[in-house]
């Protein structure tokens, strides 16, 4: 099944068809059928479908638990060593282009897809809270990668660069003009940040070796992430996941819309949770930012068929 340079939206979706349910057995009902179809909560079909494929892929019945055991002795090592040491070390160039050379030899098509997905959406969410913010002249984001070898030039750094800085910028916001709420809400939303994303993967051609799920994965690539940054910088990339709340307040504080905050899991930034947990928390990371993105394009559908 090829997904290669395309708009995504409900129509190229349902063109490119990238999960067919098995024929229904009421005696025998397949889980996986139901949760994909199930649209409790909605999320783009394509990356639903690419998430459902990799929920079922035979390394993560078999290999994760053994690969999360190896990693988090790896991870307790090299984050002991670091901290002892009287200096600090990092090589963010190594990192990437490792990353990218890992993603394309051994992980699935269709997880390099939603990791390279995940890094466009971030960008759509930060720059529509900028649009709808107390300064719509904050800095944007620009990092819309689109295949597994643009991820070399320090995508991942980026990512979490760009999520610290607008932290930080839309608080100093904020905080000079105070009643930025009012303005928002007088000029009316806009959603013109959040466009169709882009990706260059084809999902039909795969190595032999490219067998490993997206969670044991990440799980294995967090071992290198921390040897390749510095002990704060380590910390920081794992706090960077406990923000998917504070994010959530955000747009619920535009929108007024609080209803569907109860999907984030991701919670507590001052109770930090392990990095031993880091896996886990980015796994659900992606799809909280997968229900977010989803969430703000039906909001979009709906305000462009008023507006007609």
């Amino acid at each position: 099944m090829s997904v290669q340079t395309h708009p995504e939206s409900a129509l190229s979706a349902a063109a490119i068809a990238p999960y067919t349910p098995h024929p229904r057995d009421r005696r025998n009902p397949n889980a996986w059928d139901a949760l994909y179809l199930d649209q409790a909560i909605p999320v783009d079909p394509v990356a639903k479908a690419y998430m459902i494929r990799d929920l079922q892929n035979w390394t993560r019945a078999l290999l994760l638990i053994p690969i999360k055991i190896i990693a988090n002795i790896l991870l307790a090592l090299i984050m002991t060593v670091k901290r002892l040491l009287p200096f600090q070390f990092s090589n963010y160039t190594l990192m990437h282009r490792s990353a990218a050379w890992f993603l394309k030899t051994f992980v699935t098509p269709e997880a390099c897809y939603l990791i390279v997905r995940h890094l466009c959406l971030g960008s759509n969410i930060v720059n529509f809270l900028i649009d709808n913010g107390p300064d719509p002249t904050i800095e944007k984001s620009t990092l819309y990668p689109r295949t597994v070898d643009d991820l070399a030039e320090n995508a991942f750094l980026e990512h979490d660069l760009i999520l610290y800085n607008f932290v930080l910028d839309y608080n100093q916001a904020q905080r000079t003009n105070p009643t930025w709420i009012q303005q928002v809400q007088q000029r009316g939303l806009t959603y013109a940040s959040i466009k169709p994303i882009e990706i260059d993967i084809d999902v039909s051609q795969r190595h032999r070796l490219q067998i490993l799920d997206l969670e044991s994965a990440i799980e294995l690539f967090k071992v290198f992430y921390s040897l390749c940054l510095t002990s704060e910088e380590f910390e920081r990339a794992v706090l960077s996941l406990e923000f998917d709340e504070n994010f959530g307040c955000y747009f619920s504080q535009i929108t007024g819309d609080y209803n569907w905050n109860h999907i984030i899991t991701n919670r507590h930034p001052l109770a930090p949770e392990s990095p031993f947990a880091a896996a886990r928390n980015l796994l659900l990371h992606g799809i909280i930012t997968e229900y977010l993105h989803r969430y703000l394009e039906i909001r979009k559908e709906i305000t462009a068929s008023f507006v007609e």
